[in-house]
């Protein structure tokens, strides 16, 4: 899947997974929950487990630099910049439905700058948690260098005294062009594009000048290349480990997508992503493992 207009000589990395990595907790049914979040925790461990060889870049104070020992035990490079504190985000969900939630920016870590990013990656992967924490100015100039993957969270998502919420990104015909893989939940492409049907809105976004579109929802992973739409089911037995999910999907995808076509990395991606759900934490399993669940669907 090379893209012609930023060649890559020599990378150290397959993936650099730019991003907070938080400490979060979830409260469900009366119960709370500690955990390590952020897109660019999750991610790495589903690429680690494809079989790419990822690196985090992330900020976090120093009292918290335990939070990245499971990274580095898992073989994945860390960068831990300094933050005067570290981003931690409250999941609470009021039902059963552990789709539906409330989501609450309890501490913000410091933002990102481009000279943040040195190590030279085929991919670097932008999955803030919210806008602002990853400057739209470092698109274009890493475009130039790898593949960029925008998570768009990281450009939607807002907080005001906390409470999160997702407004439209006045910049983006602007900087969609300078991405090979954008992702998005089915609520973000709505939000961005104004379009309910997800399908549609993954080819607005690839009108736009995003070459690949993912878009996660509940029941499925689909993908658009601006020729062919592809998709497959999610098949978890379970929601236990549903926070998460889509940037294990996308960190799965993009790994796979090193060596494979779009249509095999969607399947894979969501054979992948449906074994995280069914356990807390980040994905742990192996390559074998998700072919077999391709193979034989769920259990």
């Amino acid at each position: 899947c090379a893209d012609e207009r930023s060649p890559i000589v020599s990378a150290a990395y397959d993936i650099v997974s730019v991003g907070h990595v938080s400490h979060d907790y979830l409260v469900y049914q009366g119960k709370t929950t500690w955990f390590t979040g952020g897109g660019a925790y999750f991610a790495a461990f589903a690429a680690r487990a494809s079989g790419a060889q990822p690196m985090v870049v992330t900020r976090l104070a120093r009292e918290n630099h335990d939070l990245l020992q499971p990274l580095r035990e898992a073989g994945i490079g860390v960068l831990a910049l300094p933050s005067r504190v570290t981003t931690s985000i409250e999941n609470l969900f009021p039902t059963a439905d552990l789709d539906k939630r409330v989501v609450r920016l309890l501490a913000q870590g410091d933002p990102f700058r481009l000279e943040d990013v040195a190590e030279a990656a085929q991919i670097y992967l932008l999955t803030g948690l919210f806008r602002g924490e990853i400057p739209e100015e470092m698109i274009e100039p890493l475009s130039r260098r790898g593949r960029v993957a925008l998570d768009l969270q990281g450009v939607l998502r807002t907080s005001e005294a906390g409470a999160f919420s997702w407004q439209d990104w006045p910049d983006k015909e602007r900087c969609l062009p300078h991405g090979a893989f954008l992702k998005a939940d089915s609520l973000e492409s709505a939000v961005i594009t104004g379009i309910e049907d997800r399908r549609e809105a993954a080819r607005r976004l690839n009108r736009w000048g995003a070459r690949e579109v993912v878009v996660t929802h509940s029941s499925e992973v689909i993908a658009f290349d601006g020729e062919q739409m592809h998709s497959a089911r999610f098949d978890p037995a379970n929601l236990s480990g549903r926070t998460g999910r889509g940037d294990t999907c996308f960190g799965s995808y993009l790994a796979w997508r090193l060596h494979h076509g779009v249509a095999e990395s969607v399947r894979y991606a969501a054979a992948l992503t449906s074994m995280k759900m069914e356990s807390p934490g980040p994905f742990t399993g192996t390559v074998d493992e998700v072919l077999e669940r391709m193979r034989r669907g769920p259990a």
